[in-house]
This record gives C-alpha cells, sequence and structure tokens, in this order.
C-alpha cells in the first residue's frame, strides 16, 4: 500500500497499481450490473480509470526516456492489482457486487460515490505528505481528476432525482 514516502517513481508504480484495481473492479461492476445506466456509469468509471493508468504509465516512462516500455508493458499485462484508488481492497468490493447486483443506478451511484471520495482522500493526504516535491505534483494531480470524478457522479445523481 502506498504511504507517501516513496520516491517519484516507486509512487507511480502504488498510483498505477491502485487505478490498475479500480479499473478492473469497475470493470466487472459493469458486466455484472443489472440496470442499463448502472452497467454505464460503471463503464465510463473504468474507461477514466484506464486513461488514469495511461497517464501515470506516460509519467513514469518520461522520467526513464522510454527506456523501459517494453518491461513496463509486462509488469502491467502480469501484475495483480488487489487493492483499489479507495485504499478497499478488490475482493471486499466484489462482495458488494455480489450482494446488490446493481438493480438499480442508485445502488452504483452510491458504491462510487465511496469509491471517488476515498481515492480523493487518499490522494490529498498523500499530496501533503510526499517528501519529494515531484511526488507531491503527481498526487495532487491525482486528487484533481478524482474531483472530476466526484462530479461527474454528483451530476448523476442530480439527474436520477430530478428522473423520479
Amino acid at each position: 500500500m502506498i504511504t507517501g514516502k516513496e520516491d517519484l517513481l516507486g509512487a507511480l508504480v502504488e498510483a498505477f497499481l491502485m487505478e490498475k484495481g479500480t479499473k478492473e473492479f469497475y470493470s466487472q461492476a459493469a458486466e455484472k450490473a443489472v440496470n442499463k445506466e448502472a452497467k454505464n456509469t460503471f463503464g465510463k468509471l473504468s474507461q477514466w480509470e484506464g486513461k488514469h493508468m495511461d497517464f501515470i504509465q506516460f509519467l513514469y516512462q518520461s522520467i526513464l526516456g522510454d527506456k523501459e516500455l517494453k518491461s513496463f508493458e509486462e509488469f502491467k499485462n502480469k501484475t495483480d492489482a488487489p487493492v483499489t484508488e479507495a485504499g478497499i481492497p478488490v475482493k471486499d468490493l466484489e462482495k458488494k457486487i455480489e450482494k446488490y447486483n446493481f438493480s438499480d443506478e442508485k445502488q452504483a451511484l452510491t458504491l462510487a460515490m465511496e469509491i471517488e471520495g476515498k481515492a480523493y482522500n487518499l490522494y490529498r493526504k498523500l499530496s501533503q505528505t510526499a517528501e519529494d516535491t515531484n511526488t507531491q505534483v503527481v498526487f495532487q494531480e491525482m486528487m484533481e481528476q478524482e474531483v472530476k470524478h466526484v462530479d461527474y457522479l454528483k451530476q448523476m445523481r442530480l439527474k436520477l432525482i430530478k428522473a423520479y
């Protein structure tokens, strides 16, 4: 688990793994959701997490001058990501999928808000405690991305309220 004490490359690797775990969870949730809107919400969130992964990979490879492109791709494909960016183990979230089936969009939005809110808080904490200035900047950028997710989910919730 990421602590904020990592150097820049270590922080990027840890953040990448958390984003991967979250992406994989949202993909599974989209597949298992019963409600069409819940499927769409989780699918969109999964795509965004994939973009976060691409951003982190770009930063990592930029620092190394693209020297490790092949090895990073192998790492990306072979490494398990057991924890989400919210610090919640993927297995715990999978249990929620099994329990709720996300038969309505409200359940999906509630879980997504929990994940994204915790991710924001984690990145905020890490941006404040990281010892390396560049690492602080990376965590601040990730925190700003989480704000966009939370804003999107709030808009979805408002639409849902207006529909009822």
